[in-house]
């Protein structure tokens, strides 16, 4: 019995043994794996949604209708939202201005500006999803920009980027 019983322990640290290194050599390619993994912050619908009813405020606090898009970081739009009387065009343009500003993570008043300025930068015109008019603000978290947010039809390039803007102070105030 007793040779049984010892049989029977070696046994099992045998197997806890194989058990532990069988669980290490998986754990390595694994670990290798996880590493390979990106963990980025990115614009959720909830902040999506947030962000359109204060940009959306800020505008009819002005007297002004709009429409106003958010992209996530990889620029898929997240949230839109149009007023009743705003042009059709528009929700293309603002859609456009958001995934301008987060492609070139500066925003599109600033680009179309430069652009004008600089030859070189001209051409950004022909890139077909951007759109070089002002309303579009990237949007930061820390050091990363996590996606977009544009107005547009509220009268004007300087117009659309303030509701934006306005928007973005509301409910980002530390991540501006």
């Amino acid at each position: 019995m007793r040779l049984m019983s010892s049989y029977l322990s070696n046994a099992l640290l045998a197997l806890a043994v194989i058990g532990c290194s069988t669980s290490v050599i998986a754990a390595t390619p694994t670990a290798a794996k996880a590493s390979l993994v990106l963990q980025q912050p990115n614009v959720s619908l909830a902040l999506a949604n947030e962000l359109i009813d204060a940009t959306m405020a800020a505008c009819h606090a002005e007297g002004k209708s709009a429409v106003v898009a958010v992209v996530d970081r990889g620029g898929n739009l997240i949230a839109l939202q149009r007023d009743d009387n705003v042009g059709p065009h528009n929700t293309d343009a603002a859609v456009r201005k958001a995934f301008t500003a987060l492609s070139t993570k500066t925003p599109s008043r600033k680009l179309a500006d430069v652009a004008r300025a600089n030859p070189d930068s001209n051409n950004l015109n022909t890139v077909n999803d951007l759109l070089l008019l002002g309303g579009g603000v990237p949007l930061k978290f820390g050091d990363d920009v996590i996606g977009a947010i544009a107005a547009g039809g509220a009268g004007g390039a300087v117009q659309d980027e303030s509701c934006a803007l306005k928007g973005i102070e509301k409910v980002m105030p530390a991540q501006k």
